[in-house]
């Protein structure tokens, strides 16, 4: 009998568990990343298949993709460049590093970023095992160049 490498809180699966703050993080990551909107798509919860396998990363990083209004596509089977995985409260991190050791990297993405927001660090991971972590100053990838303010992405306004 196949496992499923998930575990089911109430009938969702971990990885599909939203809160206040993995929200918050995406929608900001996705933010500071639009100023690149002239040259990558910014696509967040996109549906793909690499190698054949399903996976939505919390925001995808594209060279802009051709825009057809007429015809979508569902399940895309082309790398980004970069994946961002944003943790969710009840997921492993396991999870995540297993996705990009047995699916991500294989399918050619060039960098994953792994984002904490309880710890407040975001690592990225390049295929060839570099490691960055950031949990402050400029956040830079080091395959594409862009850059984010960590400081904007963990901000607390004042209310």
């Amino acid at each position: 009998m196949e496992t499923s490498p998930f575990d089911l809180i109430e009938e969702y699966q971990t990885e599909d568990i939203m809160s206040v703050n993995h929200s918050r993080t995406i929608q900001r990551i996705s933010f500071y990343l639009e100023r690149y909107d002239d040259l990558y798509d910014i696509l967040p919860e996109l549906e793909m298949k690499l190698n054949g396998k399903p996976v939505k990363p919390d925001v995808s990083v594209y060279p802009n993709l051709p825009e057809d209004w007429d015809t979508d596509v569902i399940f895309i089977t082309e790398p980004p460049i970069i994946a961002i995985e944003v943790l969710s409260p009840k997921q492993a991190m396991t999870d995540i590093t297993d996705k990009i050791n047995t699916v991500y990297f294989p399918a050619g993405v060039q960098s994953v970023w792994i984002v904490v927001p309880l710890l407040q660090t975001i690592t990225i991971r390049t295929p060839d095992g570099q490691k960055l972590t950031f949990s402050e100053g400029i956040i830079k990838d080091p395959v594409i160049g862009i850059e984010i303010p960590f400081n904007q992405i963990f901000r607390k306004r004042s209310v």
